[in-house]
């Protein structure tokens, strides 16, 4: 016997992990999953292979799949995806909001093909809102969701990534795969399919519910004297580690080793920021900014591994040096014109107000029976056709025994006896 998704065809354009992560967990549970790839394959499968085309990395998050590399810049090999639409169920995809059109891959090009299509489609920060189009890896989304600060692992006063795992990347392909499987069930009902939207923001910020959740009655004054305070930190060039403090001091509320000096956090004039560049392009482009050359992005690169963690520590502290020198504003201007991902070390309680969560409606207000208004991560995705909605805040012990009780046909005198016996509270 198949599993629940037997028959469901699945076509994914996607690298790194969170989409290729979706994809193979909807493929254990019996998808046909065709991953499009360019002909020399994405960039996982090169990242310290083993084999030709092969790494530790890439087998881990494509279990199950059906591989057909295209180079999608070429109008035959859309053509090729436009004979196959009429037949798939699903696309997954993650990329910036500019190029799933750039490509001929977009939801409106598909769904006039196949309007049964259900298309899921996942982006760093969302389609809206001043970071929509900035590439971004999970080291920028932790950075800027506070959930990198949130941790508290800081190496000579800056806040570090956490390394244990690509969080934000793997809970938001768990998030693709769950609405992907409510967009089918909504298809069996209605035979209508979707534009699914997942980001790795949201995740992040779902991540954190306890720490981003603010009750009026309690917080909020609290959080907006420590976001006025932060500014004030920050212009004043504050380092961050006494940032650090004071928000320790104000909401109660932890360090790895410099690595890859690509891949990590700076100290800035006036805060920190996190770049990850995980591509020999994207670190030349970062050199190139910040002024600094690394021979070992050169086509004759014979430096041993020894050596290069040599030149990673001295090429690292050259690059603090040169980051305190300017704003994190300055630096994030120049990075975006060259598409270098970045983005700024936040505390998540900065995003309650922040403009691209707003802007995306990644917050839900709800009123909670006993304790009032309260601001909390909304729903992880967005569905065109059967949107997602947070109607109620968590239940008060019993508050709903009566409405479920009396649903089920059972009598006030019934309820009272129950209660009575101490079956029921």
């Amino acid at each position: 016997m198949g599993g629940p998704l037997e028959g469901v065809k699945i076509l994914e354009f996607s690298e790194i992990i969170a989409a290729p992560f979706a994809g193979m967990l909807l493929s254990d549970m019996g998808a046909d999953v065709i991953k499009i790839e360019p002909p020399w394959g994405e960039p996982w499968r090169h990242t310290r292979p083993f084999a030709p085309n092969e790494s530790k990395t890439y087998i881990a998050l494509n279990r199950g799949k059906r591989s057909l590399p295209l180079n999608l810049t070429m109008g035959k090999a859309r053509d090729i995806i436009y004979q196959m639409m009429p037949n798939i169920d699903v696309v997954l995809i993650n990329a910036r909001p500019d190029v799933p059109e750039k490509l001929g891959i977009d939801y409106l090009t598909l769904s006039r093909i196949n309007p049964q299509l259900i298309y899921c489609d996942n982006t760093a920060f969302g389609r809206k809102g001043p970071h929509s189009d900035r590439p971004g890896y999970d080291i920028i989304a932790q950075a800027m969701t506070g959930l990198m600060a949130s941790e508290n692992r800081i190496e000579d006063g800056v806040p570090q990534q956490i390394q244990s795992s690509p969080v934000a990347d793997f809970a938001t392909g768990i998030a693709m795969a769950w609405s992907v499987t409510s967009a089918l069930y909504h298809r069996e009902r209605t035979g209508k399919g979707q534009f699914v939207e997942t980001t790795l923001m949201t995740t992040a910020l779902a991540l954190q519910s306890y720490s981003f959740l603010q009750v009026d009655a309690l917080e909020s004054d609290t959080v907006n004297e420590f976001v006025e305070t932060l500014g004030l930190l920050r212009g004043s060039g504050t380092n961050y580690e006494q940032i650090s403090e004071y928000h320790r001091n104000t909401f109660e509320v932890g360090r790895p080793a410099i690595g890859n000096p690509y891949y990590r956090t700076y100290q800035a004039f006036d805060g920190v920021i996190a770049v990850g560049c995980l591509s020999d392009p994207l670190k030349r482009k970062m050199c190139s900014v910040l002024g600094v050359s690394d021979p070992r992005l050169e086509p004759t690169n014979t430096y041993d591994i020894e050596d290069s963690a040599k030149l990673a520590s001295e090429l690292s502290q050259v690059m603090e040096a040169n980051f305190k020198t300017r704003s994190v504003s300055d630096w994030l201007g120049d990075f975006d014109d060259v598409g270098v991902p970045a983005g700024p070390v936040r505390f998540v309680q900065e995003l309650l107000t922040d403009e691209q969560v707003l802007s995306n409606n990644m917050i839900t207000n709800l009123e909670h029976s006993q304790i009032g208004s309260i601001n909390m991560v909304g729903p992880l995705v967005k569905m065109s056709d059967s949107p997602l909605e947070a109607k109620i805040a968590s239940p008060s012990l019993g508050e709903h025994t009566n409405e479920i009780l009396t649903a089920m046909g059972i009598s006030d005198e019934e309820i009272q006896k129950l209660r009575e016996d101490n079956v029921i509270s």
